[in-house]
């Protein structure tokens, strides 16, 4: 058994509070984090968590297939506009 599976996942505190907090209140609203290193775990199942892709917040609907895997997985942070087309190339369309 390796030392990571020892420490367990990381889930940001505040977060981990938020997401408890609206369990026991029966609250189903968006969640703004920051935190995309976060490790996604049962409890959040159900809900939606608004992650920041460096310029805005991408709401995303945790399911239970996204169980283990980071929430920064779910918020792409860079765009693939196309490759640079030649001067040539654009003219003899």
């Amino acid at each position: 058994m390796g030392r990571s599976i020892k420490k367990g996942p990381y889930i940001e505190e505040k977060l981990l509070k938020k997401i408890y907090q609206m369990s026991k209140r029966s609250e189903k609203r968006v969640i703004k984090t920051w935190s995309r290193c976060s490790t996604i775990i049962p409890e959040m199942v159900g809900y939606t968590i608004a992650i920041h892709d460096g310029r805005k917040h991408v709401p995303v609907y945790i399911t239970e297939s996204m169980v283990g895997h980071k929430l920064g997985e779910f918020a792409v942070t860079r765009s693939f506009r196309s490759h640079g087309h030649t001067e040539r190339a654009t003219r003899l369309k």
